[in-house]
């Protein structure tokens, strides 16, 4: 499964795709449920756009183990 995250100030709407990109998982998550959210995923791959919060969403994740894409705004689609 791959994830994209949608990075709110307060919010964050995550969507898991398949192998096939068809959407299997979707959640509206806050900054403390978004990283139980992970610790209770297989490791993944994770996309989200560069803004100032990626940075420390991608720290974390990492920590986790997942692979963190940060990918610039021009080239991340909305869902």
């Amino acid at each position: 499964v791959t994830y994209g995250i949608d990075l709110g100030k307060t919010w964050f709407h995550v969507v898991g795709l398949d192998h096939t990109g068809n959407p299997i998982k979707r959640a509206k998550l806050n900054r403390a449920s978004i990283i139980r959210f992970f610790i209770n995923i297989p490791e993944a791959l994770v996309g989200m756009e560069a803004c100032p919060g990626s940075q420390w969403l991608a720290r974390k994740l990492r920590a986790l183990g997942h692979q963190v894409r940060i990918l610039p705004a021009q080239f991340v689609k909305i869902y």
